[in-house]
Parts: structure tokens; C-alpha cells; sequence
């Protein structure tokens, strides 16, 4: 039994000791063994409300008078979540204001205009036949696609696209943008993968708002059929986007390409030419990559539109502002003011009611503290208010679960029972309450997170998951780091004489 709990103990230093150096400042894990590369700096991460960000309010692109469709709307916020929490924002806030709104809420972003470029661009990705034509890169095109969300979309009957004869151009593909609009230019490079040899080209473009007048081309397919794409760097060490075809891109991109040998594919977003490579050899293997001078920025973000697909609705920014962190630096010293009074209050009722039992669950309660906050550190978990409340809220169910065990104890002491005895016997009649209440509440978390998550509200997940997570805590440190603690001091002190040591 002794050698049990010694043990025991000697796993808790060992987790106390990595949850400490966690929650220190300015430590992280930096390891390079060959392929197995870690770099990781702790710190904890706060909400919109705490360290501020940006709030951005979008509304659907469409002539005035049009009614928005309800489910169009829907699957652009569900995509709009998607490309915010690719950009490795944790717990934003996505939700619909109104019918043709959407409110996004980005803590700690450090690139404002990325951000909102990210979140409005519709992101259609087309695989286009210009046959023996060679647009130059940024030039804006026609294209055939009347159904985006299909991967033929050019071809309204379903049926995989027949070849056909080199479409060429009858008149100028150079765009003209209207006087005083501004062009923002990317550099780019297209490289399609997945035969011998590899089909490469160069591009630079510049994306406007106008699409000119020219002839309109056929699109094999569209990024429907990209099943996943993420991002790496190539032999070179330049910055790529791998993509992976579903089947039934696999099965039109090979069609196209065994049977238009020698012609260009050109790959189009937004209507905007990035290259226009020209095939070399069928293309059979359901892969392929987009390269060139990418910054490690400008891949991620593609990648993130080829990833998440196309919006149904074309958004626009109404409005954005940075908000600063005043208020939340006002809030979060408030917050901990009012912390610490309350941890000093149980800290001083416990010692006096409880006595020895009532210092160790001090320990365990300082104990279960940190490791807690190394968890929202590691997970990681977003700190907002609510969530900080979570946080208290869980420190009152582990304070709870100790008194339930030492008056259970102090019942079994009264009755005449020897104090080893007492103290099993505490534990282990408190264990149904202890196990019951919390799995009460750990029901309760489990819907409001599923409640913030149906319904946008990410603060109500926050608290949910701060909550259940502290809950956790507390069962492994009031139940099983007291017990460990105080019969660390019973195998080593005789206290049969002294039961005034546990309130009695």
C-alpha cells in the first residue's frame, strides 16, 4: 500500500514539474531530430475581449432587391468558420446577423488585410480548356461553369466532358481595368504533377474587377474536386500547394488530359489566369501541385480557399475595426484581483475547518490550478471572460469534492474508527457524490458546447470547455493527489493521538 502511493506521488511531481514549466513565461519545446521537427512556444491565448483583434462584419455581394438564400447563407458561414480557424485563429466568433450578414470576430490577428481578403474571396477554382491559346497570367477570362458547386460545371449534363477541337481566341484576353482602380499584383507559378514529365509554368497576376469582353472557354472541372490540399516546401525549399483529386476529378482530369495532348490547361481562380501550362503527357495519378514564388502566407491563404471551396455568395466587407485590449487588460486585472480574494477565503477556511486535510487540499487545489492552465496553454484553449469564469466555477466543484471526503472522514473519526480506516472510508463514500455531481456537470458543458457550436455563440463553448476541463482536473486532484499527499503524511507520522489535527 505505502509503495503504491509513493508511487503515485512520484507521478505527480513529475506531472506538477512539466505543468510548471508550461505555465512559465517564455519556455517552449524546440527539437530537431531529422524528419521530427517540434517547435513550440507556450503561451497562453486570449479571446477578442482580452487582447483585442479584429471584428470584421460581411454582407452577401448581391443587385439590390435580391433575396439571399437562407441555406446559401448558412454554408458561407459554416465556410467562413472554416478559413477563420485555418488561419490558426482559435475560438472565433462566426455568426449570422440577419438575413445577409455575417460577423466575424478575430482575436490577436496580426495581418488585418490578409485576413479579410481570406474571408470575402470567393475562391473558384477552375481547371479551363483554352486549347492553343496562351493567356498571360492575371489576364481575366470567360468561362462556361454554370453550376460551381458541380466539378463539371461546364457541362450541365453531367456527363464527363467530350473532347472537342482547340478553342482559340478571336479577340484581345488582356483585361482592361476601369480608370483609377487600383490592381493588386501576386506573383504566381502553376505546376501540374502526376505524369512523366511535369508540366510547368510561369505566371504573374494581377487580379481586377473587370472581365473583358473575349471569347468564353470550356472548364473541366472546378475545385469541387479537390478532395484536400495543404501546403510544404518543394527540393528547392520553395513553397508549394499539393492537391488531391476526388475520384471523379480524377477521372475527368485524366479524360482531358489523355486526349488534349499538346494544349494548354490553363488554372483560373476567381476568373483570374494563374498559368497556363501546357500538357505534356496524360495526367492519370489524382494528384497534383501549384508552385512558384509563394510566401509562406500567400500558399497558406490559397490553399485555404482550395481547401474549404467556393462561397455560395459573394461576400463584401460593410465594416471592420481593430479593437484594442484596453478593456480586457482592465477586465483581466479585475478578474485577478478577484481571484486571488477568493483563493485566499477558501485557502483560510479550509486551514482552520478542516486543519491538516485542509492545507493538503490547499496543495492539490494550487496543484490543480496549474495544471489546469497548462492544459489551455497546450490544447490550446482561447481565454476569454466567460471562459475565465469556467475556470473559477471549476475551482468551487474541486474545493467540493474535498469537503465532501473530509466530512465524510471527520463522520467515520466520530464513530470510532482508527484514522487510517477513517480516511479510506472517507474517500471511498464520497466517491458516488463526487462521481455523480461531476458527471452531472460534465453533461451540462457537453450542451452548451454543442449549443455554441450549433448556434455561433463561441463564448458559451468557451465556458463550456474551460469548465469540463477543470472538472477533469479536479477529479484526478481531489480525489487521487489528496489521498496520495495525506497518506504520504499517515505512513510516516502517528496521528491516532492527535485527531484534533483533523478538525475533530
Amino acid at each position: 500500500m505505502q509503495q503504491r502511493y509513493t508511487a503515485w506521488l512520484i507521478v505527480t511531481a513529475l506531472v506538477v514539474a512539466l505543468a510548471t514549466y508550461v505555465v512559465i513565461p517564455g519556455t517552449g519545446i524546440h527539437l530537431n531530430l531529422g524528419p521530427i521537427s517540434i517547435n513550440r512556444d507556450f503561451g497562453a491565448r486570449q479571446g477578442l475581449d482580452l487582447r483585442g483583434g479584429l471584428q470584421v462584419l460581411l454582407q452577401a455581394d448581391v443587385p439590390a432587391g435580391t433575396t439571399v438564400d437562407d441555406t446559401a447563407m448558412s454554408v458561407a458561414q459554416q465556410i467562413v468558420d472554416n478559413r477563420v480557424n485555418g488561419l490558426g485563429v482559435t475560438e472565433p466568433l462566426v455568426q449570422r446577423q440577419g438575413t445577409d450578414r455575417i460577423v466575424v470576430e478575430l482575436p490577436g490577428v496580426t495581418n488585418p488585410q490578409e485576413a479579410i481578403d481570406t474571408l470575402k474571396q470567393t475562391g473558384l477554382l477552375e481547371f479551363v480548356d483554352v486549347g492553343n491559346a496562351a493567356p498571360n497570367p492575371g489576364t481575366l477570362i470567360k468561362t462556361d461553369c454554370i453550376d460551381p458547386s458541380k466539378v463539371d460545371c461546364g457541362n450541365p449534363t453531367g456527363a464527363l466532358p467530350v473532347p472537342t477541337a482547340a478553342v482559340t481566341p478571336t479577340a484581345a484576353l488582356t483585361p482592361t481595368a476601369p480608370a483609377g482602380t487600383p490592381a493588386a499584383t501576386q506573383a504566381l507559378s502553376g505546376t501540374i504533377t502526376g505524369g512523366t514529365p511535369a508540366v510547368t509554368a510561369t505566371a504573374t497576376s494581377t487580379v481586377t474587377s473587370t472581365v473583358p469582353a473575349g471569347p468564353t472557354y470550356h472548364t473541366v472541372m472546378t475545385g469541387v474536386a479537390i478532395q484536400s490540399a495543404t501546403v510544404s516546401n518543394n527540393t528547392l525549399g520553395q513553397w508549394v500547394i499539393n492537391f488531391t483529386l476526388t475520384s471523379a476529378g480524377s477521372t475527368i482530369f485524366a479524360n482531358h488530359t489523355s486526349t488534349h495532348v499538346g494544349q494548354r490547361l490553363a488554372i483560373v481562380l476567381d476568373k483570374s489566369v494563374i498559368s497556363a501550362p501546357t500538357i505534356d503527357s496524360a495526367i492519370t495519378q489524382g494528384s497534383g501541385t501549384i508552385s512558384g514564388s509563394f510566401t509562406q502566407d500567400s500558399a497558406n491563404q490559397l490553399a485555404l480557399q482550395l481547401r474549404y471551396g467556393s462561397l455560395p455568395v459573394p461576400l463584401k466587407v460593410v465594416q471592420s475595426q481593430e479593437i484594442g485590449p484596453s478593456l480586457g487588460q482592465d477586465s483581466v486585472r479585475k478578474s485577478a484581483i478577484a481571484g486571488i480574494i477568493g483563493m485566499l477565503v477558501v485557502i483560510l477556511f479550509m486551514s482552520l475547518y478542516y486543519r491538516l486535510p485542509g492545507l493538503i487540499a490547499v496543495i492539490a487545489l494550487l496543484i490543480y490550478a496549474v495544471i489546469t492552465f497548462a492544459l489551455f496553454i497546450l490544447i490550446p484553449v482561447t481565454l476569454t471572460l466567460p471562459g475565465i469564469a469556467g475556470f473559477v466555477l471549476s475551482v468551487g466543484v474541486a474545493v467540493d469534492a474535498n469537503i465532501l471526503i473530509f466530512e465524510r472522514m471527520k463522520e467515520e473519526l466520530r464513530s470510532g474508527k482508527p484514522l487510517k480506516q477513517a480516511v479510506e472510508a472517507g474517500f471511498h463514500r464520497a466517491w458516488p457524490s463526487i462521481r455523480d455531481s461531476n458527471i452531472s456537470t460534465l453533461i451540462t458543458c457537453a450542451i452548451l458546447f454543442w449549443f455554441g457550436n450549433t448556434f455561433g455563440a463561441s463564448l458559451v463553448k468557451g465556458f463550456a470547455l474551460t469548465l469540463a476541463l477543470g472538472v477533469l482536473v479536479s477529479l484526478f486532484t481531489a480525489v487521487l493527489v489528496t489521498r496520495t499527499i495525506l497518506h504520504a503524511f499517515l505512513d510516516r507520522v502517528d496521528f491516532s493521538a492527535r485527531q484534533s489535527w483533523f478538525g475533530i
